[in-house]
């Protein structure tokens, strides 16, 4: 699928698909070129009007209140990612020839549009977990290595707003979600990255197999490499079933000793067997495990996903130990809280589904696992088999808590679960206090719940917050 390249916005009109951050984005950019932009949304609430007032002043149309009518005489429909493919909306422009696009798509078409600037190249990553971090990696890793670059697209600031704004960039760290990826058929990265493949998302992709052609579109036109992860099988066929420039390299990266076109791990260091002169033979020191923060398996693998986009980019093996060294996580990402009687408290409250989950519990061994929230459809048979052996105790949480109790009845029988039957914001307390009590000296605490948060709280950084508080009350009372 393609997207026909529009060369004038003088004079189009453009229908842009909600009030959201990169809908605002993207009325504001293209009304500023020329276009003329119409805001369509289905609420109509005090924010969304004061929203459609500062637009209007920008000469933008809003219509509130119908989301599903086409405006006539539309030419193209930009959406914000969300949106479901089969919306009415979308229907009605596919039965009137009307293209839909993304603000990714945007931004790609508009690369070129400030003069005497040459528009700086891409390096895309994708996957189910790990994507910001990865790409915070990365843009940390190039500027150690002296590029002026961003981190940009599914993070911070729109993209949009990045490609027309007044700072020129050497490269872009950008990160695209599945929703984003669906809506961008011309992206054409330099070099690009999926992670890891599992199901997520698949009430608005409808399939596992569309979700993961969807996740497959980062490789498409790549003219560098295509970063797969070897212990993924799922996404080293999508870089064969994509369609690259001549000359563009499948790029492995693995926990273990790499092959050669991979990059691994060989005795606590981080190599590099691609992009070194004779890989048959020959490995580049990149930097150390330690240098990985923190340094769990699956941040090993993110940060040698970023290496490897890095090196594609021709940077140096020194900016890649660098800009691992000086990169710091977010917060609510595998984040050590504190230690209370020998017992270690971390807050992953971004394990937001089973397979972020999975991911963190490898990293720990004794486990007191606290879950739950909302399960997004998801089941936890197959997290808590994998992740049995691990656990001292659960505690559960939330909306959805009985899923994986269910579950770990089913597999993990002699794991004593106490199920925390309330919803007030004394819960996250009560939850540590009881977690605290299962525990043992040398064992961790881990908040990896596996589910959603909006049951109990506005996101997962509320929640995050509320375990982190409640340790600093327990050690307090520890004290």
């Amino acid at each position: 699928m393609g997207s026909r390249q529009v060369t004038s916005w003088q004079g189009k009109n453009i229908t842009v698909a909600g009030l959201g951050v990169s809908g605002i984005s993207a009325a504001r950019a293209l009304a500023g070129l020329g276009a003329s932009v119409t805001v369509v949304d289905g609420g109509d609430g005090e924010g969304h009007r004061a929203k459609a007032a500062e637009l209007g002043e920008l000469g933008i149309s809003v219509r509130l209140g119908d989301a599903e009518t086409l405006p006539e005489g539309t030419d193209l429909v930009v959406t914000s990612p969300g949106w479901k493919p089969g919306s009415p909306l979308f229907e009605a422009a596919a039965k009137a020839g009307v293209d839909v696009v993304g603000d990714v798509e945007i931004a790609w078409q508009l690369r070129g549009v400030r003069p005497g600037r040459k528009p700086a190249e891409w390096l895309a990553i994708t996957g189910t977990n790990g994507k910001t971090t990865t790409t915070q990696m990365l843009a940390s890793i190039l500027r150690a290595a002296g590029l002026k670059t961003a981190a940009v697209g599914n993070i911070g600031t729109p993209i949009i707003d990045v490609v027309l704004g007044e700072e020129e960039y050497d490269v872009l760290a950008v990160e695209l979600s599945s929703y984003q990826l669906h809506w961008a058929p011309s992206v054409r990265a330099h070099s690009a990255a999926v992670l890891n493949l599992a199901p997520d998302h698949l009430d608005w992709h409808g399939s596992m197999e569309a979700y993961a052609a969807d996740k497959g579109r980062i490789y498409e036109g790549n003219t560098v490499a295509c970063v797969y992860n070897v212990a993924d099988p799922a996404t080293e066929r999508l870089v064969e079933e994509a369609d690259v420039e001549e000359g563009c390299r499948a790029i492995g990266f693995t926990l273990g000793a790499p092959g050669p076109s991979m990059l691994g791990v060989v005795d606590g260091i981080l190599v590099d067997r691609a992009f070194v002169e004779n890989r048959q033979k020959n490995a580049q020191e990149l930097a150390e495990v330690a240098d990985v923060n923190p340094p769990a398996p699956h941040n090993i693998a993110n940060a040698l996903a970023a290496a490897a986009l890095a090196r594609a980019f021709g940077v140096a093996p020194r900016a890649v130990r660098d800009g691992l060294r000086d990169f710091r996580p977010d917060a609510h990402r595998v984040a050590y809280v504190d230690e209370v009687g020998g017992v270690a408290y971390v807050d992953d409250s971004k394990a937001t589904n089973t397979h972020a989950a999975e991911a963190s519990l490898a990293a720990y061994e004794p486990v007191v696992w606290i879950a739950g929230g909302l399960a997004k459809g998801a089941t936890f048979d197959e997290l808590v088999q994998k992740s049995a052996k691990r656990l001292r105790g659960a505690v559960l949480i939330g909306a959805d808590r009985a899923l994986i109790a269910e579950a770990l009845a089913r597999h993990a029988p002699e794991v004593p679960v106490v199920d925390l039957d309330r919803t007030d914001t004394g819960a996250m307390l009560a939850a540590v206090r009881e977690a605290a009590r299962l525990a043992e000296p040398g064992d961790t605490v881990l908040l990896a719940p596996a589910c959603a948060s909006m049951d109990m709280f506005a996101n997962y950084n509320e929640r995050g917050d509320a375990f982190a508080d409640a340790v600093r009350e327990l050690a307090a009372e520890s004290a």
